[in-house]
């Protein structure tokens, strides 16, 4: 309401009275005005945050779709594999020559069938033609070999099985029956059995746990394998079996374990299991290797793959398995692994793997940051492709000593940048904040020329139980998941060691019985024993 100069009171208190009125009322128009400022502000706090929450599910949900529809291989358009850099560029320059772009050509060539092995059993089959053929057709003379033309094909002969009857004479002396004294009766002993009163011999106890173990073929097939053949096998008596080669493999598995925390670097990993007779709905399988995951003549570190159930994924199952052990562990952030006395080694596959899931989660044309830290790490496994080129682990330390520094110093430059623009939810910021809260751990491999680049080598070695794990989908009992962590310990190790695992269990169950308590089995070990 506008109020006239003529409407005006003469008298000062109503005058008085008029302008206390007026400013009251400029009060309340100003308390509207900042409360309308304060709703407006929280209005964009809220759109703000409802933004910055729509963006994160669509990252989550590209990723998903990359995840169920798109390829499994972590490699990003125009990546490459990690060890595709050529040594060569990197001898003749610096990081400058990392970040050039190579161009590779090549010529698809016609694949070529390889021989068939010479020392498999050979049936030779003459196809000639009839001796009423064998004459000239224009002047009746008789026809001469000239040549011949050879091929060979490879036939299949299905398993057989056969029944071997023991028998055992007995012998009495008649004199002593005669005379009525008392009668010895002799009789050669049943040779030592891994399972005495049993009817399965080393290569049916082979064959049963390599179809499961290394072939991921479960119990209820291999029952209707054998169904074929006309023999009630019950998976119930084959998982008794396993249960019983288990126990008797378990001393080879702790000498295995004694040989595994000799080494100076170990590398672990862990998957979930489902046992149904345990309190917990998951359980796990850690796993702990060391060496490569083949025979390697310059390699001096035995090649040993070790399971390990364990009910929970604390950080004590860690510990009391590596209980004496303080060299390297490689490993990736799962934060268990720090209580234990080993010095923890970061692992760059994971750092890079958050930038993939990055990559994936954004729109196409928007993963400029990603790819620019991908190509970081890229460069860093282009200087270890040289370092494992290297006679030994003193001249892999060199390598990476010279050229790894300024790469590792323009990348954590680059994270450092990037961790202040970056929103920190985001799948990037989640990414940048991981490599940055790893990177202690991430440049330990530079401290020893024995330390590998990442955890691959332990990703690896648990591939093989999470393939049978889709396969036989669950442990009924704790101590049948032991018994499948000593099995699965003493197969892949066999792998690893370029043996085949059928033979070499073969061989454990006929020399195992024999030995006494107090022997050794040193010789059984899987770089120690001789199958031919």
């Amino acid at each position: 309401m506008k109020i006239l100069p003529e409407d005006l009171p003469n008298d000062v208190e109503a005058l008085k009275a008029l302008l206390l009125e007026q400013a009251l009322l400029l009060g309340k128009k100003d308390s509207l005005l900042d409360e309308k400022d304060t709703l407006l502000g929280k209005k964009d706090l809220l759109l703000a945050e409802w933004q910055s929450k729509y963006t994160l599910i669509l990252e989550q949900w590209r990723l998903a779709q990359q995840r169920q529809f798109g390829k499994s291989s972590e490699v990003s358009p125009g990546q490459g594999e990690l060890f595709d850099e050529m040594a060569a560029e990197l001898e003749e320059s610096d990081s400058d020559a990392l970040s050039e772009t190579q161009t590779v050509s090549y010529s698809r060539t016609k694949p070529k069938r390889k021989p068939l092995p010479k020392d498999l059993p050979r049936e030779t089959v003459v196809l000639d033609i009839d001796e009423s053929d064998k004459v000239c057709s224009c002047c009746q003379e008789a026809l001469h070999r000239i040549g011949e033309d050879r091929s060979e094909k490879l036939d299949f002969i299905p398993a057989q099985l056969k029944v071997i009857e023991t028998v055992r004479p007995k012998y009495a002396c008649r004199e002593c029956e005669k005379t009525g004294t008392q009668n010895t009766i002799k009789q050669a002993a049943m040779p030592p059995s891994i399972i005495p009163k049993g009817i399965a011999t080393p290569s049916l106890l082979s064959q049963v746990i390599t179809g499961k173990f290394q072939y991921s073929l479960p119990l209820y097939r291999q029952e209707a394998l054998f169904k074929q053949y006309g023999i009630e096998l019950n998976r119930r008596t084959m998982s008794d079996w396993m249960k019983k080669c288990a126990d008797a493999l378990h001393p080879l598995y702790e000498r295995l374990h004694q040989e595994l925390l000799k080494q100076s670097v170990i590398q672990a990993d862990e998957t979930t299991l489902n046992v149904i007779k345990e309190a917990r709905s998951n359980c796990y399988m850690w796993v702990y290797c060391t060496g490569k995951e083949a025979p390697d003549k310059h390699n001096l570190i035995p090649n040993i793959v070790l399971y390990d159930y364990q009910a929970t994924r604390s950080g004590q199952c860690a510990i009391n398995f590596l209980q004496g052990f303080d060299g390297y562990l490689n490993v990736d952030g799962y934060q268990a692994y720090e209580s234990t006395q080993a010095t923890l080694a970061g692992c760059w596959a994971h750092a890079r793997r958050k930038f993939i899931e990055a990559e994936k989660g954004m729109p196409k044309g928007k993963s400029g940051k990603a790819t620019m830290a991908i190509n970081h790490i890229k460069k860093l496994y282009a200087i270890e492709t040289l370092a494992q080129q290297a006679e030994n682990a003193e001249d892999a330390f060199n390598i990476r000593q010279e050229k790894a520094p300024e790469v590792l110093a323009n990348y954590k430059a680059w994270l450092d940048k990037s961790a202040q623009q970056v929103p920190p939810k985001s799948l990037l910021g989640k990414a940048i904040r991981y490599n940055l809260n790893q990177w202690d751990k991430l440049t330990v491999y530079l401290t020893d020329g024995r330390i590998t680049i990442d955890n691959n080598r332990a990703e690896r070695a648990i591939k093989p139980f999470v393939i049978g794990r889709k396969n036989w989908l669950f442990s009924n009992t704790g101590n049948g998941a032991r018994s499948s962590a000593t099995l699965y310990s003493i197969i892949e190790t066999a792998k690893a060691n370029g043996l085949i695992p059928y033979d070499y269990l073969v061989r454990l169950f006929e020399e195992l019985p024999k030995r006494k308590e107090n022997d050794g089995i040193d010789d059984l070990l899987p770089w120690n024993i001789k199958l031919i």
